[in-house]
């Protein structure tokens, strides 16, 4: 069922790269070989893709993560080359009905020339350089609320500081090395806890087996300690795998379960929505003492009007990279109420978070790679 699902996608992915690579064929003068370039571009950058997913566990992981980087990368820049030559192909045939230019001028620079390709390719190049700059640069979101709420002890809730990440997406994409960077950004805010919204393993949990990733998040430093939920990628790469690797790595993996932290405040954690077994929300928070601060992590941000219900005061949640790059943030914008950043429904405040990491490609468009800083009851 789900291969059939998949099928129209691949049919499309193969008929957007024809349609790019015809036009890149027509575009360039007829040389030898700058055709048997484009033939091998074509074919490396249209089978990496498959290859990563198909046999790339199989492989070395140097390798495996040469082929994913390639295809993943690929099917962003695809997009943006689509975008172009269909404006162009556009503007052509517009031309052709309206006549506001001469055709053989602009058939001069838009087959058989190198300059026009060349201008056609360095534009898309920019533009996806520029991305690649956009995703190295994490944003810190600094957020601050107030939740007042008394404790058994007639003290308000003292305050505290919440590092919250989600989509760290590690794996043949994102190494060890960019982990113990955030690792860095993380310490540097001196938290008390860090939440983690869902899909910290991308699609393989073997790179960070063999990598050892597990005892880099060991180098957090949270006195209230590291909490996470899944998210789909937590399935995708292996539920029990992928289980194991969080706990190796230190994380409690809240799987609709909550844990009390120092009898302040709970931290509830949902199974994904990729689950149909998973339990309501009302059902999870239906005997905690409604005086203490409830927080939830819920990697997929539907149904918010059950959260506010459920009378939680923080939900933080991911998934949606606001699309990672425009248009496809158009999408994520159009399919759920809010798709990042902050909302407050009634009492309850949400957080969506873009993600500190991503997948495939490292382009942000229109997006931005983040960390939030969750001050609650801050003193001024």
């Amino acid at each position: 069922m789900k291969a059939i699902i998949f099928i129209p996608i691949i049919l499309l992915y193969f008929a957007a790269n024809f349609y790019v690579f015809h036009r890149l064929w027509v575009a360039m003068p007829p040389n030898l070989i700058g055709r048997i370039c484009l033939i091998s571009f074509a074919s490396i950058a249209i089978l990496s893709l498959f290859i990563s997913f198909l046999v790339g566990d199989a492989m070395p992981v140097g390798m495996a993560s040469f082929f994913y980087r390639i295809g993943t990368s690929w099917v962003f820049i695809l997009i943006y080359a689509f975008i172009v030559i269909f404006f162009k192909d556009l503007f052509g045939l517009t031309n052709r009905v309206l006549h506001f230019m001469p055709s053989d001028a602009l058939t001069r620079y838009t087959k058989d020339n190198w300059m026009g390709l060349g201008l056609m390719v360095g534009f898309i190049a920019m533009l996806m350089i520029c991305g690649y700059l956009k995703y190295q640069w994490k944003v810190r979101v600094p957020l601050s609320l107030t939740i007042e709420k008394t404790m058994a002890d007639s003290s308000l809730f003292r305050p505290l500081r919440i590092v919250a990440i989600s989509d760290l997406h590690l794996g043949y994409g994102i190494n060890k090395k960019e982990l113990e960077g955030w690792i860095d950004l993380i310490n540097a805010e001196e938290p008390d806890i860090v939440l983690i919204a869902g899909d910290i393993i991308d699609n393989s949990i073997r790179p960070l087996n063999e990598g050892n990733f597990a005892e880099s998040f060991k180098k957090i430093k949270a006195p209230m300690g590291i909490y996470a939920c899944m998210g789909n990628h937590e399935y995708i790469s292996g539920a029990k795998e992928s289980m194991d690797f969080i706990n190796r790595a230190g994380i409690h993996l809240l799987r609709d379960s909550v844990a009390e932290i120092d009898s302040c405040f709970y931290v509830v954690g949902r199974e994904d929505r990729s689950n149909l077994r998973r339990k309501p929300l009302a059902d999870l928070v239906a005997n905690l003492d409604k005086s203490k601060p409830i927080i939830v992590l819920d990697h997929q941000p539907y149904n918010l009007e059950k959260t506010e219900a459920a009378d939680v005061d923080l939900q933080i949640s991911g998934h949606t990279h606001q699309g990672q790059v425009w248009p496809i943030s158009m999408i994520t914008n159009a399919l759920y109420e809010i798709d990042h950043g902050y909302l407050k429904k009634g009492n309850t405040n949400i957080y969506v978070s873009s993600g500190i990491g991503l997948w495939g490609g490292k382009f942000r468009i229109g997006t931005q790679s983040e960390y939030v800083v969750i001050d609650i009851n801050k003193k001024l």
